[in-house]
């Protein structure tokens, strides 16, 4: 069945209905999608920087708003007072020096690749007033929230006042809005990413200028503003030291230089440096990567890649030695040859987030390790001094997941964010030594989400075609028929992202976590695959020579995912399907299109379908080739990429699809549904379309969440259990 826009809009309305009416959407375990995606979402937890007080975010049903707790009791209440599923962002918190107020941002896309024509927010609920990104603060006692100015990236200094960007500039106003926000000064290129100093009289800034970038210090306006080291590099991630003396920062090289050939992944060396933030202009570097691509510079959870610790010692993010891991070294190093870091953290597994302690002398964080086997798929918290005297040491273990680790300012606590196979996420604490952790907020958990009634994913590990060794979860019916049963491959998105065996730590995949287990409650038997390119497995996992654009060698992990389920005795081989969105609506294309044998129907929601280069191929070329590369490369780069992407494979698709996609997403153009539908179309493939008028990539609407996954339910049920099925077609 093919869809117009007249017909999509028919589909939306009636999937609407569909998921909450008993006749469709009461699942065989007796929950629906409303149910199983009716829990309160926790995100951004911050700790104030004494006593002990933590704040976070709720989203319940769409409606966002700022919680705080403090201890003993650490009782949960809502200072903030949004009532609506509007598709406005909250984040980041920050508290006052104080801890009376909490700063915050509301609305904005801060997942997008880009920024949306015009600079326009995101306004998922079609309002008809034009929505704004504002940054706001709030009474911790409560009272209404007062508005500092529109912008983002606001950073709180000990004084009281609030920087912010806005329009390329940075901006101030006093943490309790009682005057407008001003222009703290003028400067050329665009001034970014504000950090105080810890006296708050001095703010650092990243000026970037495209193609090279500066660390900036504003005092006063009688003073002109100073440039730490400029050099042609992209300097960036500036970190004050505790005495505000010094500046550590990210240095890059800048951008231009001889292309280099793309077929092959190109290593992005990075260096630390420390410049004088006082007095005589001075700079050192202090460390330096290799030139290997397992140096390049690491992507970390919150962008933080240095923290300036006690001892005048720099904690860091590396992947040096194939793992992203925690480092430390000496600031201050004396004469003689330069100091070498020391690895915290040493061991076959990820760090992800972490936060200093108050008196900056360990850092908290979470991994995917610990004593059992299984959690490599899990993350635990941990703690490490950070000079490496002591060894790390669990906060946690157990078979839940704990991550967002923040120590509260009396020290004496560590809130973090938790969740298992069956209990969704919730902030919870735990004392600093360890012990049994205490949710938080549970009674925000509504009375009819069923728990009890969610099935615990098994790990499962499997081998591609080329040796590669997958990890994947596996959701079994819990009332399972006596025959064999359908079943789905779940492909995530990212691609740098794992999903786990329970409930996930981003809100995207905590959603699609529970669709997986509505779709196993109606009967299905769902495998998620962490494919190549994928965190939690090390370097060479994540960074394969043949990823992506330059062959797809991914795929050969979802197809081997396919046909472990067509292996299972349990399953039928001819009722397989697949879904993801992002990058695994991506995979999804790729799957439909290629092995259509396998994959007998998917859901591929704002995938990307066309992997060439978006630029003049012809004048790209020669612009190459006039450089040093050569014109056989780059073609064969295009071919490489043609071939990597599913419209190579439109030919070959037999199989029907729903594609779903909201038409302001600012991660995968909106073109690239529109296209792989009119080629389809073409075809004569079966072929349904849902769009999602005005919302993003990482749907911001709840109701648009509940909508995409029911529209998933039913299209399979569709297809695999209320239609003629595959096994009794004729060939």
């Amino acid at each position: 069945m093919s869809c117009n826009p007249r017909r999509a809009c028919a589909l939306f309305c009636a999937l609407v209905i569909s998921t909450t009416s008993p006749a469709h959407g009461q699942a065989r375990a007796g929950f629906t999608i409303d149910q199983i995606l009716d829990y309160p979402f926790p995100d951004h937890l911050v700790a104030a920087r004494s006593g002990s007080l933590v704040a976070w975010t709720f989203a319940e049903r769409g409606v966002r708003n700022i919680y705080v707790a403090e201890g003993p009791d650490f009782k949960a209440r809502r200072v903030t007072p949004y009532q609506a599923d509007d598709g406005q962002e909250l984040t980041f918190l920050a508290f006052s020096n104080d801890a009376k107020r909490i700063v915050y941002v509301r609305g904005g896309d801060h997942g997008a690749n880009w920024p949306a024509e015009g600079g326009l927010q995101p306004d998922p609920a079609s309002n008809p007033v034009q929505q704004k990104m504002q940054v706001w603060s709030v009474p911790v006692a409560g009272g209404p929230p007062a508005l500092l100015g529109d912008g983002d990236e606001p950073d709180v200094s000990s004084t009281g006042v609030v920087a912010f960007v806005a329009n390329k500039k940075i901006w101030t106003a006093p943490i309790d809005g009682s005057k407008p926000a001003e222009a703290l000064f003028f400067a050329r290129g665009s001034s970014e990413t504000p950090r105080w100093s810890p006296d708050g009289h001095a703010l650092a800034f990243v000026s970037n200028r495209e193609d090279h970038s500066f660390i900036g210090i504003y005092t006063d306006s009688a003073h002109p503003l100073r440039y730490v080291a400029a050099t042609t590099s992209r300097d960036s991630d500036p970190a004050w030291s505790p005495d505000g003396k010094s500046i550590a920062f990210v240095r890059r090289p800048g951008r231009g230089g001889a292309p280099r050939s793309p077929l092959q992944q190109q290593p992005q060396p990075w260096s630390i440096w420390i410049g004088a933030a006082d007095g005589p202009p001075s700079s050192h570097q202090l460390w330096a990567s290799g030139n290997a691509l397992v140096d390049s510079l690491p992507r970390t959870a919150d962008d933080r890649i240095l923290r300036w610790a006690a001892g005048d010692r720099l904690v860091f993010f590396s992947y040096q030695d194939g793992w992203p891991h925690l480092y430390s070294m000496t600031a201050r190093p004396g004469g003689g040859s330069a100091p070498r870091p020391d690895l915290l953290t040493k061991g076959p597994f990820m760090v992800e987030h972490v936060d200093l302690t108050p008196d900056r002398r360990f850092i908290v964080y979470s991994a995917n390790t610990g004593t059992d086997p299984l959690d490599v798929d899990r993350r635990h918290i941990f703690k490490v001094a950070v000079d490496g005297s002591s060894a790390p040491a669990a906060v946690t273990s157990g078979s839940g997941l704990e991550w967002m680790p923040v120590a509260t300012g009396d020290g004496r606590s560590i809130a973090f964010l938790g969740s298992d196979a069956q209990r969704s996420p919730l902030p919870a604490v735990v004392s600093t030594s360890g012990g049994s952790a205490r949710r938080l907020a549970e009674d925000r958990v509504p009375a009819g989400f069923p728990a009890a009634q969610l099935v615990t994913p098994q790990q499962v590990i499997f081998k591609s075609p080329d040796g590669v060794e997958i990890h994947g979860q596996l959701f079994k019916p819990g009332n399972p028929s006596s025959g064999r049963s359908p079943a789905l491959v779940y492909v995530h998105g990212g691609p740098p992202r794992q999903m786990l065996l329970g409930w996930h730590y981003m809100d995207y995949y905590a959603n699609d976590y529970g669709t997986n287990q509505f779709l196993a409650s109606r009967g299905f038997v769902v495998l998620s695959v962490n494919y190549r390119l994928g965190i939690g497995y090390g370097h060479a996992f994540q960074y394969p020579e043949r990823g992506g654009a330059r062959g797809a060698s991914e795929y050969l992990d979802v197809l081997a995912g396919g046909k472990y389920l067509q292996s299972r005795p349990d399953v039928d081989s001819k009722r397989i399907g697949i879904w993801g969105g992002s990058y695994g609506g991506y995979l999804t294309a790729l799957a439909l299109g290629r092995n259509s044998d396998v994959f007998a129907a998917g859901v591929d929601i704002h995938g990307v379908h066309d992997r060439l280069p978006s630029v003049d191929d012809e004048v790209f070329a020669h612009a190459l080739v006039g450089d040093g590369i050569k014109m056989a490369d780059y073609e064969q780069a295009l071919k490489v990429a043609y071939e990597s992407s599913p419209i190579s494979a439109v030919a070959t698709w037999k199989s029907p699809v729903l594609l779903i996609h909201g038409d302001d997403d600012r991660n995968v153009k909106f073109s690239q549904t529109v296209d792989l539908e009119r080629r389809l179309l073409e075809k004569g493939v079966d072929v349904e379309s849902l769009v999602i008028p005005d919302d993003i990539h990482d749907f911001l609407l709840w109701r648009s969440w509940r909508t995409v996954a029911g529209a998933a339910g039913a299209f399979f049920e569709r297809q695999f259990l209320h239609s003629t099925t595959r096994s009794q077609q004729q060939p």
